[in-house]
C-alpha cells in the first residue's frame, strides 16, 4: 500500500530530512543563536535559560591549574578582577593590523603584534581575534546542537554592513575554527529587515538604524513581496555603545579632576560602572557612578541624563551624519521612508530614539527586541538556505559598501563594481596592452572612491602571463569581478583571443583602519573636483606618451620617406610635446598632442601609400 506523506505548511516536504540550520549574531558586546522551530524563529537559550551570551572570553593560567577558558557570563563576572586576560569587544579587532588599533590604550588587555596582525596577550599565549571569536561561536554551536539533539548543518552569520573584505574573511575563518559550515554571511541591517518584513508583512522603504556595542550601520531598504533590496548602506565599523561608555568614563574622570585611570583593573571597573549608569539612565532621573579606588582615591559622581547626552553628543551626531549621507546615496527623502527599524542594544538609549524620531518625523519601530532581531532574521534566512521551508524564494539584494576596480596606466583607478552595487554580482570590463609585443599584464585590485590609486586601498596584485605578442592595443583582456553573496571578491583576467587566464581570490589579511573606513566616502565627495583634474592630467600624459612613442616607432621604420626638413619638424613637435607633458595643464598637453597628430598626417599618408604599393607589387589587375 502506498503511503502519503504530509508535511506542515511552510515546512520541509520531508520532515525526517530536516537540517538543523541557525542564525548567529556575532556581536561586539553579546552574541545570540536563533533557529526556526515549529515555523517560528526564536532565540535558543542556554541551560540556565538565558539567550544572550556576553561576547567575553577569559583565559586562565595553565600554571595555576586553570581549565583553559571561561566564556560568556562567567568570563564577564571576572572582568574587573582579571582584566588583562578577559577579552571583550574582540569584534573591533577582526581583520585589523596593530597600527589600526588606535584605541589600544583604552583596552584593559594588551595588544601585541604578530606579523603585523593585532593579537591579544594572555597568560595562555597570544590569541588572534579569530581564535577568540571562534570560542564564542563554538559555544553557540554547542547550544544549538544541544537544543536540537542533532549536529548543526550550517549557519547564517551576520556582519556589519560596513565590514570590508578582510573583516568578512576573518569572520568566516573564525566560524571554520569553531567547526561551523557558513551557509552565508549577511549584513546585520538586512537580517533585521527580514525579521520585520516577514513578521509584520511590511512593504515599502525602510531605514535600518543599527547601533550595537562596537559598530554602527545605517541602511535604506526597499521591501517588496519577499524581495529585500538594499538601496544604500553606510556607517562606522568603530562606533558603538562601547564608545558611549568610554565618553562617560572620560567625563566622570574630568569632573573628579583626574586625567585617567592608571591601572587596567581601574579602567575595567570604571567601564563596567559607566555601562550600568548608561542602562540605568534609560528610566531613572539620575545614577551614581561609584568606584572604591581610582588613582588612590574614591570616585563618586552623580550623572543625570542631560550630562550623559552632553558628553556623548558628538557620537550621536556622527550617526546622524551617516544617516543623511545614506539617504542622499539612495536618492530618497525623509518623507519617503515608511518606517525606521531600531537594531542593537544601544538603541535603547532614550537620546538615540528621540534624535532618530525627530529626524524622520515618526516614532521608530521597536516592537521586536533590538538585541534579538538580527539573530531572528538570520535564522529565517538559514532555514530557507537549508531547504527546510518554502521561503527559499526569499530574495536578498544586498550591496557593496565601497567601489572595486583596477589600476590603469598612470596610477588611475578604473571602477568595475561601483559602490552600492547589488550582490551577488559579476561585472566585467575589457582592457588592452600598452606596448608592442607585451606578453604579460600586471593587475592591481583596489577598493575606494578616489580616482588615483594612491588614495585608495590595495586589495591584491596578480599577473596574466602568456599573452601572444601583438601590437599595442590589439590584445583584448577581459577582467571580471565576482562578488559573492557573502560580499567576498574574486577577480579573473582572460585574453579573449588565446584563452590564457589568471585568477585571484581576494583575501586581504587586514581590514581598513578606523579613519579610512569613516572617511573614504567623505573624501570622495570633498575632493571630487581635485580628482577630476588629477585624472584629466594623468590621462592627457598617457595619451601624449602613447602618441610620441608611436611617432618615434614610425620614424624609425619609415623615416626615409621624409625630407630632412620634414623629419626635423616632426621631431621638434615630439620634443615640444615631451616638454609640455612635464607641466600641470591637461589642456596644454592635449593641444600639444593634437599638434603632433596634425603634423604627422602627411607622413601617415605617405606610409599608407607605401603599404598599399607593397601589397599590390607583382600582382595582376584581375588578382586585385
Amino acid at each position: 500500500m502506498a503511503l502519503l506523506q504530509i508535511s506542515e505548511p511552510g515546512q520541509s516536504l520531508d520532515p525526517h530530512q530536516r537540517r538543523v540550520a541557525v542564525g548567529i549574531d556575532l556581536g561586539t558586546t553579546h552574541s545570540l543563536v536563533a533557529a526556526v522551530r515549529h515555523g517560528v524563529a526564536e532565540c535558543l537559550p542556554a541551560a540556565d535559560g538565558r539567550v544572550i551570551l556576553p561576547s567575553v572570553v577569559r583565559y586562565l593560567d595553565p600554571a595555576l591549574g586553570g581549565s583553559g577558558r571561561q566564556i560568556g557570563h562567567e568570563a564577564l563576572s571576572a572582568q574587573v578582577q582579571d582584566p588583562a586576560n578577559t577579552v571583550s569587544s574582540v569584534k573591533r579587532l577582526m581583520g585589523r593590523t596593530t597600527a589600526q588599533v588606535s584605541d589600544a590604550d583604552k583596552l584593559p588587555y594588551a595588544i601585541a603584534d604578530a606579523h603585523g596582525m593585532a593579537v591579544v596577550q594572555t597568560v595562555a599565549g597570544h590569541k588572534t581575534p579569530m581564535e577568540i571569536s571562534a570560542e564564542i561561536l563554538a559555544t553557540l554551536r554547542f547550544r544549538a546542537e544541544d537544543s536540537f539533539d542533532d549536529e548543526l548543518y550550517g549557519a547564517v552569520i551576520t556582519v556589519p554592513a560596513y565590514f570590508d573584505d578582510a573583516q568578512r574573511q576573518a569572520t568566516k575563518d573564525a566560524a571554520q575554527l569553531a567547526g561551523i559550515n557558513v551557509l552565508r554571511l549577511i549584513n546585520e541591517p538586512t537580517a533585521a529587515a527580514i525579521a520585520y518584513g516577514l513578521d509584520n508583512a511590511s512593504e515599502g522603504v525602510y531605514a535600518i538604524y543599527d547601533l550595537g556595542g562596537g559598530t554602527f550601520d545605517i541602511s535604506i531598504l526597499r521591501l517588496t513581496q519577499g524581495v529585500f533590496e538594499v538601496m544604500a548602506t553606510g556607517g562606522d565599523s568603530a562606533l558603538g555603545g562601547d564608545d558611549y561608555d568610554q565618553a562617560l568614563v572620560a567625563w566622570v574622570l574630568q569632573q573628579q579632576g583626574l586625567a585617567s585611570a592608571p591601572s587596567a583593573s581601574e579602567r575595567a571597573a570604571l567601564s563596567a560602572e559607566a555601562r550600568r549608569c548608561k542602562e540605568a539612565l534609560s528610566d531613572q532621573p539620575a545614577h551614581v557612578v561609584f568606584c572604591a579606588s581610582v588613582a588612590g582615591r574614591q570616585v563618586e559622581q552623580i550623572v543625570r541624563p542631560a550630562d550623559f547626552e552632553a558628553c556623548t553628543a558628538a557620537l550621536t551626531a556622527r550617526t546622524m551624519t551617516a544617516v543623511r549621507k545614506v539617504l542622499r546615496d539612495a536618492g530618497m527623502t525623509v518623507s519617503e521612508v515608511k518606517g525606521v527599524v531600531m537594531v542593537g542594544g544601544s538603541t535603547r538609549m532614550p537620546v538615540i530614539r528621540r534624535v532618530v524620531a525627530d529626524f524622520f518625523g515618526q516614532d521608530p519601530l521597536t516592537n521586536l527586541n533590538p538585541d534579538e532581531v538580527v539573530a531572528l532574521g538570520a535564522a529565517i534566512q538559514a532555514n530557507a538556505l537549508a531547504g527546510n521551508s518554502r521561503d527559499g524564494d526569499l530574495l536578498l539584494l544586498d550591496v557593496t559598501p565601497l567601489s572595486l576596480g583596477v589600476e590603469t596606466m598612470g596610477g588611475l583607478v578604473e571602477r568595475i563594481v561601483p559602490r552600492n552595487s547589488a550582490i551577488p554580482t559579476a561585472l566585467a570590463q575589457d582592457f588592452t596592452t600598452y606596448q608592442d609585443g607585451q606578453t604579460a599584464l600586471a593587475l592591481h585590485v583596489v577598493q575606494g572612491e578616489r580616482d588615483l590609486v594612491a588614495d585608495c586601498r590595495s586589495l591584491a596584485r596578480f599577473e596574466l602571463r602568456g599573452i601572444p605578442p601583438m601590437v599595442a592595443g590589439a590584445a583584448r583582456i577581459r577582467v571580471t569581478f565576482t562578488v559573492d553573496a557573502d560580499g567576498l571578491l574574486s577577480v579573473t583576467a582572460k585574453e579573449q583571443g588565446s584563452g590564457v587566464e589568471a585568477r585571484v581570490d581576494v583575501k586581504p589579511a587586514y581590514g581598513l583602519s578606523d579613519d579610512q573606513i569613516a572617511t573614504m566616502l567623505q573624501e570622495s565627495f570633498a575632493t571630487a573636483q581635485q580628482d577630476i583634474a588629477a585624472r584629466a592630467l594623468v590621462e592627457a600624459r598617457v595619451d601624449a606618451d602613447r602618441m610620441a612613442a608611436a611617432t618615434r616607432s614610425a620614424l624609425q621604420a619609415d623615416g626615409g620617406l621624409l625630407t630632412p626638413l620634414e623629419r626635423e619638424a616632426i621631431e621638434n613637435l615630439i620634443h615640444a610635446l615631451a616638454h609640455t607633458a612635464q607641466g600641470d595643464s591637461a589642456a596644454a598637453i592635449e593641444a600639444a598632442t593634437e599638434a603632433l597628430g596634425k603634423g604627422t598626417e602627411a607622413f601617415a599618408a605617405l606610409r599608407m601609400n607605401q603599404g598599399i604599393q607593397k601589397a599590390l607589387s607583382g600582382k595582376k589587375l584581375e588578382e586585385v
